[in-house]
C-alpha cells in the first residue's frame, strides 16, 4: 500500500517535471524553482548528454564542486528539455506498471484475508 501511494506521488512529480521543461502552464525553465537559487546548473542532461558539444566556463568565487563546470553555449542534437521530458515520461510508464502490480498484490492479499475470515 505504501508503494502504491509513493508511486502516485512519483507520477505527480514527473508530470510536474514534464510541464516544467516543456514550459506548460506558465512554468519557465529560467525560474529558480528547481534549484532554489543554490545552483546555476539547470539540467543534468544539458551538461552530460552525449550529443552535446560543451564550452565549459570556470565558476566565479569558490568554484564548482569537483567534476562539475558551468556549461555555456552547449550545442545539442536533441534539446535537453526534450530529453528531460522523455526521461520523466519513461519514469511515469515504469511507475504506472509498478502501480498496477502493487494494486494486484494488495488485492491478492486482501482476498486471502477475506477467505481466511470466512472459514
Amino acid at each position: 500500500v505504501v508503494y502504491t501511494v509513493w508511486t502516485a506521488i512519483w507520477v505527480t512529480w514527473n508530470i510536474f517535471i514534464i510541464c516544467f521543461y516543456l514550459e506548460v502552464g506558465g512554468l519557465s525553465q529560467d525560474s529558480e524553482l528547481l534549484t532554489f537559487s543554490l545552483s546555476q546548473h539547470r539540467s543534468w542532461w544539458h551538461e552530460h548528454w552525449p550529443g552535446c558539444l560543451h564550452e565549459e566556463v570556470p565558476a566565479a568565487g569558490l568554484g564548482a564542486p569537483h567534476g562539475q563546470a558551468l556549461v555555456s553555449g552547449a550545442i545539442c542534437a536533441l534539446e535537453p528539455s526534450s530529453v528531460e521530458a522523455l526521461h520523466s515520461g519513461l519514469q511515469i510508464l515504469i511507475a504506472l506498471l509498478g502501480f498496477v502490480c502493487g494494486c494486484y498484490v494488495v488485492s491478492v492479499f486482501t482476498e486471502e484475508e477475506d477467505s481466511c475470515l470466512r472459514k
